[in-house]
């Protein structure tokens, strides 16, 4: 039995994937009604309209009865949540149960990553991360995806690939967590840029500009931080990258593009209606290249436009009149 905590899209969407593998699994939601709803009816409208639910999916809205048993916890909870749930996970996990999280966002107050909330949070030891270029709503209609599961625990990674590997979704394998964590959370920052350039219909060239220097500055900052850089040219980095900049469907995307056409950051998160971690990463992000003293133009930039009143068109003047020094650097990690 797998449990699955978290009911949002991907949440679901991914509970349906794993039982439509033909694992029994136990979806955690802190709404009753939307538990009886899975339930009854084998739907979830507000979070994936339209999904008919697989059979081998129980909703519960008791987190004990949810990962009690279960060989796979995943963990699948908004950042700004994730320290709370975890803490409440802490007093009903057990020891030898693995955790996979797939949550891409860094933890607002601390800029900690959901690892390390798990660690700090619960006796769970062997934990992985899963991510990828995987919007939940293609999931959610069977079409054929890749992900990437990271650990440093080989048991992780098959629980994982036993799970989720089927015709229509390939799990690849890895161990840089630190890597596949900050290459999932800080995406969303460039991906508000990609958003907002699309809207002000700039340019393919120049959103090709703004999206590769985006990634030269991540990579800068998370192989500062110790990850592998080819951890950023494989599916959590370029090909995440890829789909949340260039996919309208994308919530970070969509959030930039709101912002280009003037709306409030308020107004813009009040209707869109989930979570955008980008907007939250975007702190993270100014925060760690600071500390870390990497230069990273365009990440702050997207924090002065979502925080500081900043315009996009002069974000982007701004931008374009840096002085440009080499186009690709030499990396070398701190481990």
């Amino acid at each position: 039995m797998i449990a699955v905590l978290g009911a949002g899209n991907w949440g679901t969407t991914l509970a349906d994937l794993i039982a439509s593998n033909g694992h029994a699994v136990r979806l955690w939601t802190r709404a009753p009604a939307q538990r009886d709803e899975v339930n009854a009816r084998r739907t979830n409208e507000a979070a994936v309209p339209g999904l008919r639910i697989a059979e081998g999916v129980s909703a519960t809205s008791d987190l004990g009865e949810a990962v009690r048993g279960a060989e796979l916890v995943v963990m699948v909870i908004p950042s700004r949540g994730f320290r709370e749930v975890s803490s409440a996970l802490g007093e009903v996990l057990a020891p030898e149960q693995a955790v996979l999280h797939a949550t891409k966002g860094l933890e607002r107050e601390s800029n900690a990553r959901m690892s390390e909330v798990l660690l700090a949070e619960t006796c769970a030891r062997q934990i992985g991360v899963l991510s990828g270029p995987n919007l939940a709503a293609e999931i959610a209609r069977r079409k054929p995806a890749g992900t990437v599961v990271a650990s440093r625990f080989p048991h992780v990674i098959e629980l994982a690939r036993r799970a989720l590997s089927c015709p229509r979704m390939m799990v690849f394998a890895g161990d840089d967590v630190l890597g596949v964590e900050l290459a999932g959370a800080l995406k969303n920052v460039v991906a508000i840029a990609a958003g907002a350039a699309t809207e002000m219909d700039i340019g393919e060239n120049a959103k090709a500009l703004l999206v590769t220097r985006g990634l030269a500055e991540v990579t800068r900052l998370a192989v500062t931080m110790g990850a592998n850089p080819l951890t950023l040219a494989g599916l959590a980095g370029i090909g995440d990258l890829m789909v949340t900049c260039a996919s309208p469907r994308s919530r970070n995307h969509r959030v930039g593009a709101a912002l280009a056409r003037g709306e409030r950051l308020p107004d813009i998160l009040a209707g869109l209606g989930m979570v955008a971690e980008g907007v939250y990463a975007a702190v993270a992000a100014r925060d760690l290249a600071r500390a870390h003293r990497v230069e990273a133009p365009l990440l702050d930039g997207v924090y002065r436009v979502l925080y500081e009143g900043t315009g996009c068109e002069q974000a982007l003047r701004e931008l374009m009149t840096l002085p440009a020094g080499r186009d690709v650097a030499r990396f070398q990690s701190a481990s």
